[in-house]
């Protein structure tokens, strides 16, 4: 048995991480982290029978005491409860399913107790990748990419030699509002900004799929999972969400790795890695798939991509700045006191105004990060 910490476990993430838990068998759900879900975390609680389990404030805490306390399950809050998951003895590997940079000093608390990361939340190695990287190495645990597009790059580039590595081609979808122009965006409305034509995913990250922020926020990723500059990343539109990355390599040679879109398929590959289990659900029939279009990225509509090769090239905190500004405002576009066209403005805003701190500690990111919330809330 495997055991299994999961940050974030009600989330899109975490809930697809407890079906392959379900449908293998063999997983053991050591302790689980939600935000405010108390119901889901009751159900969860009941079928896993995790010995830990943490909510967001201890309001959410205790009514999960109450419900639950005919049960065996220590019940913790805040950001000690989801330290406490983090590094919790019985498990062996952390999934980071939580959204934020909230997930940075969980997943730092986890790699020092030894623990190997399955990472699904980009923001830590966005914000904190000279960081996280370095301490992986010093601590001997492995960082398992569970996004769909960097686990494709990690099967990629398995066997192979790194320093013959050339490009990291990042595909994208190019959202739902794909060929648009900023005209046609001017009035997009929330619930249109949520109809992704491929993925079923957590409302933040679709948003950030159709302003392309997500791919963005992806290839900062990218950048610190495979050891690589931002120019040596090349972003590829393929509408159809078929090939989820490719690596191209000093001899020419490009290695692709295909399959549906179906999230479930990478965790379960983080969470077996090295082996490969069989994944119930349908395979690519490439009899009636015809054909596979590529496309280049608009940054010209869609400034929000062009905006994160900025602030990647701009280094230190800047990288904080663009993920804070997008987060907060994305936030706002949901709550529709903002349009669509407000988010790349106010991250370009944010940006322009920040003075770069090289190399930030994490408390110098997470002080970023509130200043961009306080001039984000003065001016919107």
């Amino acid at each position: 048995m495997k055991k299994v910490a999961i940050l974030g476990s009600t989330g899109s993430i975490g809930t697809q991480t407890l079906e392959v838990a379900r449908e293998n068998g063999d997983l053991q759900i050591t302790a689980l982290a939600a935000g405010g879900n108390v119901d889901l975390m009751e159900k969860q609680i009941r079928e896993f029978h995790p010995v830990l389990a943490a909510m967001w404030t201890e309001k959410k805490a205790k009514e999960l005491r109450d419900r639950v306390k005919d049960l065996p399950v220590k019940v913790v809050s805040g950001m000690d409860g989801l330290l406490e998951v983090a590094t919790d003895p019985a498990s062996e590997i952390l999934v980071t399913a939580i959204v934020g940079m909230i997930g940075i000093r969980p997943t730092i608390a986890a790699m020092k107790a030894g623990k190997d990361i399955a990472l699904a939340n980009k923001e830590t190695l966005v914000t904190a990748g000279h960081i996280i990287m370095p301490l992986a190495e010093e601590c001997h645990v492995k960082i398992l990419p569970v996004d769909s597009e960097h686990s494709a790059i990690f099967q990629c580039l398995n066997g192979e030699h790194k320093d013959q590595l050339k490009k990291i081609l990042l595909t994208a979808s190019g959202g739902p509002f794909r060929g648009k122009k900023k005209e046609e965006l001017k009035n997009v409305q929330v619930e249109d900004a949520l109809k992704h034509p491929n993925w079923s995913m957590g409302r933040k990250i679709t948003i950030d799929s159709a302003t392309l922020v997500n791919k963005g926020l992806e290839m900062m990723e990218a950048r610190w999972l495979f050891g690589v500059e931002p120019k040596d990343i090349q972003i590829v539109v393929q509408p159809k969400s078929i090939i989820h990355s490719m690596v191209e390599f000093v001899d020419g040679a490009v290695i692709a790795q295909l399959g549906t879109p179906d999230m479930k398929l990478p965790i379960q590959y983080a969470l077996y890695y090295p082996n490969r289990r069989h994944l119930p659900g349908d395979c690519l029939d490439f009899w009636t798939l015809n054909q596979i279009t590529f496309e280049k990225p608009d940054m010209e509509n869609f400034p929000g991509l062009k905006l994160a090769f900025n602030a990647a090239a701009a280094g230190g905190t800047m990288p904080t700045v663009y993920n804070a500004a997008n987060e907060r405002a994305v936030a706002k576009f949901l709550d529709r006191k903002i349009g669509f066209l407000d988010i790349p403005e106010i991250i370009r805003s944010c940006m322009a105004e920040h003075k770069v701190t090289e190399n930030p500690t994490v408390e110098q990111i997470l002080e970023t990060e509130a200043a961009t919330y306080e001039l984000i809330e003065s001016r919107w």
